[in-house]
């Protein structure tokens, strides 16, 4: 069996994709599960900035290690070498949709269908709020974490 290989994709690649890059790492070494996990943006606006420093600190406090290294956008080969795709938006969705070439081998997904019960699309950004609004979206996250765990467990 293949090693699973993860990417998750939001708009500038500091908060919200880090951060269930993050907490899938977390979670699959705890849980002995050999994965490859990496996340990258939409848009090149924050090409090669840090992750946020709040989503870092709201992560932290919750045992997650954000990667310490710099945001990047999606590939062509992103869609090549990675099993699975998760957009945090329907607006990122759409964008990995137009931006696939046709030799794709990514099964590109909308991360909300990991938590369908919590009845929202789209994990918000909370680049505008403040440190609840990390947290949100952090509780999505990890519920949709969850969710993604349970599939891969499944699978094996």
């Amino acid at each position: 069996m293949t090693t699973p290989r993860i990417l998750f994709v939001c708009t500038g690649n500091i908060c919200r994709s880090p951060t269930a890059e993050a907490v899938l790492l977390h979670h699959a070494r705890a849980g002995g599960l050999d994965l490859v996990v990496d996340s990258a943006g939409t848009s090149a606006e924050e090409l090669g900035n840090p992750p946020d420093a709040r989503a870092r600190r709201v992560s932290e406090a919750r045992g997650y290690l954000l990667p310490n290294r710099r945001a990047r956008q999606v590939r062509d080969a992103d869609f090549i070498g990675f099993d699975r795709v998760f957009a945090m938006t329907t607006t990122h969705l759409r964008a990995l949709e137009r931006r696939a070439p046709a030799t794709s081998a990514a099964s590109l997904a909308l991360f909300e269908r990991l938590f369908p019960a919590h009845g929202i699309e789209d994990v918000p950004d909370p680049w505008y709020g403040g440190l609840p609004d990390y947290e949100h979206a952090l509780d999505l996250i990890e519920a949709g974490i969850e969710g993604l765990l349970r599939e891969l467990r499944t699978e094996r």
